[in-house]
């Protein structure tokens, strides 16, 4: 069984993979967190007090999951159980208020193979249009319970998450910015609150919506580690309280300070999974096993990932049928299987200024349509895909001269642009019907779509911001079903727009606009702590990088690419017939490794390389961007089994397991910038 039930002691243990989790309805009918942690019985769970609320209420000096104004003016709630029900994995407890009609469960997750515990909230407003408040609450209240009335919620979070008490916290999280994304942070956490969160209306370049807390003594292969990650795609917050005596936890959910739901009687509102991961194995242990539930319970396509080409930078907005076919030859040749072509193919966008919204291909451009592309590049025995930005508009646009009001925007203000774009507002039912109309009709004809988000959303109203992220799900939801073929990368300006939610209806996350080797290192680092492999997308792109100028050999940009999805970005009329017959052998390399990258464990070797281990195969890619950061220390690998022995696939030495992981791998001769190299294991023998 995944989920046990005490009826005498009112508590429910969850049992995960590794861990446990355990919640008790109080005296006072509120339901408390009581473990969330290693494996434990019902019968020891039974014996721990309840700790933090999981949802918590407002009246205290923690922050408020939930906040609700009713219609006679009153706040907050006073919880009545009214019981749970068990679906296999899927544990739900219900309560309402006392006196207000208000009612909501909360769900709860697990399962065999998997160490995440899910957990989202569904609120009800169980008034009635006629004003008949009865049956709603305990017996014998008194005060207005018109049932009429709607209810005002400024907050409403996924889930609130208790840690033991430690002798001290520390805080991992990552922050940044445009070409700069995921960096990891690492620091105590201070007395108080500390919030991580967006407001830009998708996830967002200067933070992620996840968190790890340990004691401050964990390792990146020792010691207990909690964590949760948010799966939407808007904006979102997390805020983390620490308290003078001790106690420490977080509540987080989408939407941000500001930002008022109305329910009318009868109405519900769901909030997106908030799911925690709890590793006794330090964070790459939490990783692990985040990138195994996001694999097999996220993702819903496990096929082998293509490698691309993207035609960007190569072209820009120079656009012609002629170049990108010069272009897909030489990609072909490389052993290339999937072509993309970038922004300008359409309407009249011949930069950054015109033509967004005016999705039909340009006929100075592609005089016969898409479709002799399509054919030519499916000849040289490659799928084709394209660029789109769909939730986007130029004001130098026939869309935005015909429908101005379709448009994010407030009423006597001034519509302000970024990037020479305004937004769509996908929360109207006509911008999602004509966005999925146009869409649905190029997805019969292409094999993958590179959705970008080049802005953040600004000018919304109160009741626009969570709509708009859902009818964005709800049109991938559809295009996945109506075309199973369909692969679709999620990109906002780079790494923008990378969460568990978006992850559940795409393939992958373009994981940065900067592509420079060095660089790549710590973006590539800090996304891994919760995403997998398959879903960063990397390119290999010119020397010197576009973004940063820095030169970097074509092996140590393949090397680093060839850690998450390789793609390749560069433009290939440029390069010597020496770089693209190495290109061709590093992409028959990677085509060799990439289900160990892909399904294999991964294990972070600080920032020197990167193992991955899948059956009896192991991938060890290392590196030294620069002379500066040189070090003859050897880099011992993890994950081993310590009496078997591993061949080199290449040189053919043999090593043993306990010596590689105590002593290392022999280190090459590195005397220069910018080196790397690819080792490839196979397990011989077992104990």
């Amino acid at each position: 069984m995944l989920v046990h039930h005490s009826p005498t002691a009112r508590l429910w243990l969850l049992r995960a993979a590794t861990s446990s989790y355990a919640v008790r309805i109080g005296d006072d009918d509120t339901p408390r967190q009581v473990h969330w942690g290693r494996p434990m019985t019902l019968e020891q769970a039974e014996t721990i007090p309840a700790g933090a609320e999981e949802l918590i209420g407002e009246g205290g000096l923690a922050t408020p999951s939930l906040q609700v104004r009713h219609a006679d003016g009153g706040r907050g709630v006073d919880w009545r159980f009214d019981g749970h029900e068990i679906d296999g994995g899927h544990l739900r407890l219900h309560l309402s208020d006392r006196h207000y009609p208000l009612a909501v469960t909360l769900h709860y997750r697990v399962r065999e193979d998997s160490d995440a515990i899910e957990r989202h909230v569904t609120l009800r407003h169980t008034g009635d249009s006629a004003g008949d408040g009865a049956g709603h609450g305990a017996g014998g209240s008194t005060g207005d319970r018109s049932g009429h009335g709607p209810l005002t919620i400024t907050r409403l979070d996924s889930a609130a998450w208790g840690l033991p008490v430690l002798p001290d916290y520390r805080l991992s999280h990552v922050s940044g910015a445009w070409g700069g994304e995921f960096r990891v942070r690492r620091g105590r956490a201070a007395i108080g609150e500390t919030v991580l969160t967006s407001r830009a209306g998708h996830t967002g370049h200067h933070a992620n919506p996840w968190l790890m807390a340990d004691d401050g003594s964990a390792t990146e292969e020792r010691g207990e580690v909690w964590s949760a990650a948010l799966a939407w795609s808007g904006s979102w917050r997390i805020t983390f309280g620490r308290d003078h005596e001790g106690l420490a936890g977080w509540s987080g959910g989408f939407g941000h300070e500001g930002v008022t739901l109305t329910l009318a009687p009868g109405e519900e509102i769901g909030t997106p999974v908030f799911a925690g991961v709890y590793s006794a194995e330090g964070f790459g242990g939490a990783s692990r096993r985040w990138h195994d539930h996001i694999r097999r319970h996220v993702l819903k396509f496990r096929d082998t990932q293509p490698v691309i080409f993207n035609s960007w930078e190569a072209t820009e907005f120079d656009i012609s049928q002629d170049r990108q076919l010069e272009l897909a030859e030489r990609a072909a040749a490389m052993g290339v299987e999937l072509f993309v072509v970038d922004d300008g193919w359409f309407g009249g966008r011949t930069s950054d200024e015109r033509g967004l919204g005016d999705w039909w291909p340009n006929p100075g451009r592609f005089p016969d349509g898409l479709d002799p592309m399509i054919k030519a590049v499916g000849d040289l025995g490659m799928a084709f895909g394209i660029w789109v930005e769909p939730e986007m508009v130029n004001p130098d646009s026939d869309l935005y001269r015909a429908h101005p009001d379709w448009v994010h925007h407030l009423p006597h203000r001034e519509r302000t642009t970024q990037r020479n774009q305004l937004v769509l507002d996908f929360s109207r039912d006509d911008v999602a019907a004509w966005a999925h109309g146009w869409l649905d009709a190029l997805a019969a004809k292409v094999a993958f779509l590179k959705w970008d988000f080049n802005r953040p959303i600004t000018q919304a109203a109160d009741e626009a911001w969570i709509p708009h992220v859902r009818n964005v799900y709800a049109i991938l939801d559809r295009l996945r079903a109506d075309h199973p073929h369909l692969r679709i990368e999620a990109c906002a300006g780079g790494g923008g727009r990378a969460d568990l939610g978006i992850l559940a209806r795409t393939d992958q996350v373009w994981t940065s606009d900067n592509t420079d080797a060095a660089e790549r290192i710590a973006i590539q680092h800090g996304f891994g702590q919760i995403y997998p492999a398959r879903a960063m997308g990397a390119w290999v792109t010119d020397s010197p990088n576009a973004i940063s100028a820095r030169p970097a050999p074509l092996r140590l940009r393949f090397h680093v690419a060839m850690a998450g999805h390789l793609g390749i970005g560069g433009n290939l009329m440029a390069w010597s017939d020496d770089d693209l017959a190495a290109g061709a052998e590093l992409v028959a390399l990677y085509k060799d490794i990439r289900p160990v990258v892909h399904d294999g464990d991964q294990y972070r070797l600080g920032t020197r390389g990167v193992q991955y281990i899948h059956g009896e195969r192991v991938v060890v890619l290392r590196w030294q961007p620069s002379g500066l950061d040189r070090s003859a220390v050897p880099l011992r690998l993890a994950g081993l089994e310590p009496g078997a022995r591993y061949r080199d696939v290449d040189s053919g030495r043999t090593h043993h397991g306990a010596v590689l992981m105590a002593h290392g791998l022999p280190l090459p001769m590195w005397p220069f910038d910018g080196v790397s190299d690819l080792v490839r294991l196979i397990r011989e023998d077992s104990p």
